[in-house]
């Protein structure tokens, strides 16, 4: 019989700590990201030191270790915990045999095969352009060529005047990539606020899912459009089970009962140690979440690292500039604990998004929390003041509407900062 699958690389993966206690999380993140880009994890080793070798990152020993061990169980590549130097990078792969790659390249290979749409794309693009520009070297013969033929370092003496001039190029050749995609992503940005613009001409709230990897947000939005839209199988977002399943960020309309209704956008995943150029390049996929007026935090409450995924979340958020907007912890995954579910603790809730009594009482909550201050107002405006009425139209959420000979009676439910402009027309 053939065997038509295809077969995965094995990897080793390795790491140094300096005496960190989230060592053995980071280590475990690191095999679920190796096998997350299609490769088997063989093996792994670990040095506790005070503090990294410059040259190589291990030291010589542990290099030993790490090859013998490696060729041993037939890996082909080495993953390493940490972002690496250039030169460690191929000090290592000349030393090991192995191809070597770095905890910063591993999370751009998965976004590279994930990206779908055009702005996800160019932004893995843009990312990896900003990672690789420092990791030139004047014995690279083009742009194109990969590493992994054993770490050979190659361009003697008599060339390096050659090998500077052709380093220059690629240089500058990688700029102009760079300065290239900056001006398409702009493009692109200005045309998604358009759309946004275009979503939102009512100002119904907006509501952002972010939260760690794989915890549930997009089983979450796809929970709610199953009970709360008629349409729900056309709309649902991809899910499946593994790392950075989304990249692109999805924005659904959810109409809830007494006419409820807000925008609900599920982002980018975060994790540990997430690449800041990614985390820059990504920003403008983001921005739904800087935009929103609360956020959900859907984490996996079944996690033992559930208190590293809140701070990562927390840190991730400050970096791309988000403060001050109101938050929702949302405990996922509860069907997995032992814990009763579904059940509100304060401002958080702890659910399943594959239950619906859990999807019932979410939404509820979020009613409370994004609606807590807005008020139902009965108005009559007169006929003749279409301006009047376009601003009620676009800043508000109409219920009911109807023309009289008195004028035009409306029914509608209004934001803080507008209760007080439309209160001459209460009825």
């Amino acid at each position: 019989m053939i065997d038509n699958e295809p077969h995965k690389t094995k990897a080793y993966i390795a790491g140094v700590n300096l005496n960190d206690p989230n060592f053995d999380y980071y280590m475990t993140e690191l095999a679920n990201l190796t096998e997350a880009n299609n490769m088997e994890v063989v093996g792994q080793s670990r040095q506790n030191t005070e503090q990294i070798v410059a040259g190589t990152y291990f030291g010589l020993g542990k290099i030993n270790e790490i090859k013998s061990m490696a060729h041993g169980l037939k890996a082909k590549v080495l993953v390493l915990n940490d972002e690496l130097s250039p030169v460690q990078i191929r000090n290592l792969e000349k030393l090991t045999k192995l191809r070597v790659i770095d905890r910063t390249e591993l999370i751009l290979e998965i976004f590279a095969n994930r990206a779908k749409t055009k702005q996800a794309k160019l932004q893995v693009q843009l990312a990896r352009l900003q990672y690789e520009l420092p990791r030139l070297h004047p014995s690279e013969n083009s742009l194109d060529q990969q590493r992994g033929n054993g770490g050979s370092t190659g361009g003697g003496f008599a060339n390096r005047g050659a090998g500077e001039s052709k380093l220059e190029m690629n240089r500058r050749t990688i700029d102009k990539q760079i300065s290239a995609i900056k001006k398409e992503l702009k493009k692109v940005a200005n045309q998604e606020d358009i759309k946004s613009k275009r979503r939102n001409k009512k100002q119904i709230p907006k509501v952002a899912l972010v939260g760690y990897t794989n915890a549930g947000k997009s089983t979450t939005m796809n929970g709610l459009l199953k009970e709360f839209t008629d349409e729900s199988s056309d709309k649902e977002v991809f899910v499946k089970n593994m790392l950075f399943a989304t990249l692109d960020t999805s924005v659904r309309r959810i109409d809830l009962n007494k006419n409820f209704s807000f925008i609900l956008s599920d982002t980018v995943g975060f994790i540990s140690k997430l690449p800041h150029n990614l985390v820059e390049s990504f920003k403008a996929t983001l921005q739904e979440a800087k935009d929103a007026d609360l956020l959900i935090n859907v984490v996996d409450a079944s996690d033992p690292n559930i208190i590293q995924m809140i701070r990562t979340t927390q840190s991730v958020l400050r970096e791309i500039g988000i403060k001050n907007i109101p938050m929702i912890t949302a405990y996922n995954k509860a069907d997995k604990t032992d814990r009763n579910y579904p059940q509100i603790e304060g401002n958080d809730i702890l659910y399943s998004a594959t239950d619906e009594k859990s999807i019932k009482l979410l939404a509820k909550l979020i009613t409370k929390r994004v609606f807590a201050n807005y008020k139902k107002f009965n108005l009559l405006l007169p006929l003749s003041d279409g301006k009047t009425l376009a601003y009620l139209h676009e800043h508000a959420q109409v219920m009911k509407e109807s023309y009289e000979n008195d004028g035009v009676h409306a029914e509608v439910r209004l934001a803080p900062e507008n209760q007080e402009r439309f209160k001459k027309y209460l009825v």
